[in-house]
């Protein structure tokens, strides 16, 4: 590869990217350069200095090795490629006074701040510092910032790396955060004073390399030394985020991201973040049984017995499949349903996502094809509140170039979007247009465009645009259950309508956004006190999805499995259990006794879901383009913070809503 450039790293001569910067060329051959101010995924700042190396023949100073390039390097004297090194006694001495600097004016609170002991200023002052200071002057002080009900700060303790203006400003797409003053006067504000407007505010946490950003619902509560830390994947929406869920004894402590550049890179929505208090409050643990109007508690005995008995007496059995249900526990309520001569449904939103055909219900794009698109055209969808990490990613094309188009409701997206109509009518006309010149795009179709009755006809229109102007379909799911459980055909022809209608008997495996009408006999099986235990006549306690291993699909019809990082309270049983007891007490026991053999069982009947962490490619036939109705398209989620059970049991969602209709409801003198 000739456009490779040789350079010597400590003196290792390696071939790397001249585009690279030396920082990055110094990873690529295993040599950790200490960095604060220095992200991949941010712009360059060059700032914190702690990044310096000794450039041989250079000028005779060390160089910031975040703002250098390798194509900046001259080769030596007769001709030899270029040295850089990262530890000689120029570097250590430079690294020492960087650290000597930053230390003069941090406080020494290390035992009481929260980011003890994961401190990316604690872990360099011991690798790279020295032990004595030369300032004996007072200690400079700075005022802290409300930045609202998440974000806790400690101004004092800031070293100016910006890490947390450039997130906001870049990633999140608001402007409330920036630098004033300069020398020692400088400090990170807040423009009047605002709190952060933002649904990803809380990754600013896990980008401050000290600790004057720490989480406010987590602040002295747990050491990181005392949890147990699990990787897991999320439910908060369809998008399947990689987590690690920290738990210390049985209560989740907290949630942060994990890495996965084809998914959600490094960042989480708030939403996700903050949710865990939810696992806590309104729990299900023990079974009830509703007698004269009133629950009652029960033993599992009794209430699978109760159940059974209904079960058995019914006309018409129905299953329903909720948003946070593990595809496992949707493959086996569909074996119970069905082997009782039920039907099953998982679109309880009313999406006409049509059943078999993966290539509609999922489409064929990859959420990494939005990086490199050139167009992106979103219909009747609202990604900031949808996927807001998706959001930002589309964000992020936008910023390379891209162009976005939006059919569908108007709302602020953090990044200028080509209107081309609120509704059907305009979806039409641009089916009506010439799209071959078009460079390759994604269209992203969201489910408040297919809940409508000619949701079909929309999405194959959506499909029909994709097919005619070069471009990907990539349908975004409000419900990390939806896609596994259409994987495993929990789906009744007709919809949510044909599969109630008639039935007697209801078991409700956690579909608490449904109101059930009056009449049938309904079974809930969920993990929080919510809608649907509310309409129930059986209540039989389950985990939530932090306990019990499971697999969820996510919106571009990825499988990722999630780990148990606790368990459940009281007498909880985990989902698949509770089903294969049920089928037990029915008569007709399902064919497997642990969660192994219901994977194994699963696999052999939908063979792609062994395929754990990979996109595959979707198949299915192109849709036939129906009657597009009238009417504008709405977005299928009117409160951000409070879709599902969990979200809405948690104190902090509950906080953050009431905080959101302050803002709205606020005007400006101006106004």
């Amino acid at each position: 590869m000739s456009d490779l450039r040789k350079i010597i790293i400590d003196g290792q001569e390696v071939e790397v990217d001249p585009a690279l910067t030396l920082i990055q060329a110094c990873e690529e051959v295993g040599i950790e350069i200490p960095r604060f101010c220095y992200h991949e995924r941010l712009s360059i700042a060059g700032n914190c200095r702690m990044c310096l190396v000794e450039v041989v023949g250079g000028p005779p100073k060390p160089a910031a090795s975040c703002a250098m390039q390798v194509r900046d390097l001259r080769p030596g004297r007769n001709g030899e490629p270029p040295e850089v090194k990262t530890n000689s006694p120029m570097v250590k001495k430079a690294r020492e006074g960087v650290m000597e600097f930053l230390l003069i004016n941090h406080p020494l609170d290390c035992p009481i701040c929260d980011q003890g002991g994961e401190c990316d200023l604690q872990d360099q002052a011991m690798a790279y510092g020295v032990d004595f200071s030369r300032f004996r002057e007072p200690k400079r002080a700075a005022v802290d910032l409300d930045l609202g009900p998440l974000v806790e700060t400690h101004m004092t303790r800031c070293i100016s790396c910006t890490r947390c203006v450039r997130f906001t400003t870049e990633v999140a797409g608001i402007t409330q955060m920036g630098q004033t003053g300069r020398g020692e006067d400088s400090e990170i504000t807040a423009y009047l004073g605002e709190t952060l407007d933002s649904n990803l505010q809380g990754n600013i946490i896990d980008l401050c390399p000290v600790g004057a950003l720490v989480s406010k619902p987590y602040a002295f509560t747990a050491r990181p030394w005392e949890l147990t830390k699990t990787e897991t994947v999320d439910v908060m929406d369809a998008l399947g985020s990689n987590i690690r869920v920290d738990t210390k004894s049985r209560e989740v402590m907290r949630i942060l991201p994990r890495n996965n550049d084809g998914v959600n890179e490094e960042w989480i929505s708030d939403k996700t973040r903050f949710v865990w208090d939810g696992l806590r409050r309104q729990r299900l643990d023990r079974p009830y049984i509703r007698e004269n109007g009133k629950l009652r508690p029960a033993g599992w005995g009794e209430a699978l017995e109760k159940a059974a008995s209904a079960i058995k007496g019914a006309s018409k059995l129905a299953g329903l499949v909720g948003d946070l249900a593990p595809v496992e526990a949707a493959y086996a309520l569909k074996a119970l349903v069905e082997g009782q001569g039920g039907s099953v449904e998982c679109r309880t939103d009313g999406a006409a996502l049509p059943a078999g055909n993966r290539a509609a219900y999922v489409g064929t794009a990859s959420i990494e094809d939005i990086d490199s698109a050139a167009n992106i055209l979103l219909i009747g969808t609202d990604p900031s509140v949808e996927a807001p990490v998706l959001n930002a990613r589309i964000r992020k094309a936008w910023l390379r170039g891209a162009t976005v188009g939006r059919v569908g409701p108007r709302t602020d997206l953090t990044y200028d979007v080509v209107e081309l109509g609120t509704g059907r009518d305009a979806l039409n006309d641009l089916l009506k247009m010439d799209h071959s010149d078009k460079d390759a795009g994604v269209i992203i179709v969201g489910q408040g465009a297919l809940q409508g009755a000619d949701g079909a006809a929309v999405l194959a229109t959506a499909q029909a645009l994709a097919a005619a102007g070069n471009a990907k379909l990539l349908v975004l799911h409000t419900a990390a259950a939806r896609v596994g459980a259409m994987d495993v055909g929990a789906t009744t022809e007709g919809g949510i309508d044909a599969a109630l209608d008639g039935a007697d008997v209801v078991w409700n495996l956690g579909a608490d956004e449904i109101d059930i009408a009056a009449g049938p006999f309904v079974i809930y099986q969920g993990s929080h006190g919510d809608r649907g235990a509310h309409r129930a006549d059986i209540i039989l306690p389950a985990a939530a999805w932090t306990e019990e291993p499971g697999l969820f699909v996510n919106t571009e019809g990825r499988p990722q499995l999630a780990l148990r990082a606790g368990f459940a309270p009281g007498e909880a049983k985990e989902n698949w259990a509770i089903l294969r007891a049920m089928s037990g007490e029915l008569g007709s026991p399902l064919p497997y006794d642990s969660i192994a053999q219901l994977r194994q069982a699963l696999v052999a009947d939908v063979p792609h879901l062994a395929d754990v962490g990979q996109v595959i490619e979707n198949e299915g036939d192109a849709l036939r383009e129906g009657k597009l109705g009238t009417g504008d398209f709405t977005t299928p989620i009117t409160s951000f913070y409070l879709t599902n059970p969990i979200a809405r049991a948690s104190e902090v969602m509950g906080e953050l809503t009431a905080q959101a209709h302050a803002r709205k409801g606020a005007k400006l003198a101006a106004e």
